[in-house]
């Protein structure tokens, strides 16, 4: 057995988590902030059957796509002044973890 921690962005974790229940995966969310906008983004935990692994990244990778948004950025000028000027950078996409689980016990 494994577990999968997919990092995913909130504006794909509500398919991304629709995706893994209709395939009889089950998912725990967890709310996280990080990465290189600070922006919130999702945590989920999925424990998975070794032969199932390849299915659910790919799930998870088919709902979580990358794409690109313009995020204001600040620039100094050396009299004390500031401008924002719109920067572009990738955001989405997932970042998955697959840890080897020793015992998994459910109550």
């Amino acid at each position: 057995m494994k577990l999968l921690i997919a990092i995913v962005s909130n504006d794909d974790s509500s398919a991304v988590i629709t995706a893994l229940t209709k395939n009889k995966f089950q998912v725990t969310k967890l709310s996280t902030t990080g990465g290189f906008l600070r922006a919130g983004n999702t945590t989920l935990l999925v424990g998975v059957e070794d032969e199932k692994v390849e299915e659910c990244i790919s799930l998870i990778g088919s709902e979580s796509c990358k794409r690109t948004e313009m995020v204001p950025a600040t620039a100094s000028f050396d009299i004390g002044r500031y401008t924002s000027y719109p920067v572009e950078v990738q955001v989405g996409g997932a970042t998955i973890f697959v840890l080897n689980v020793e015992q998994f016990i459910k109550l």
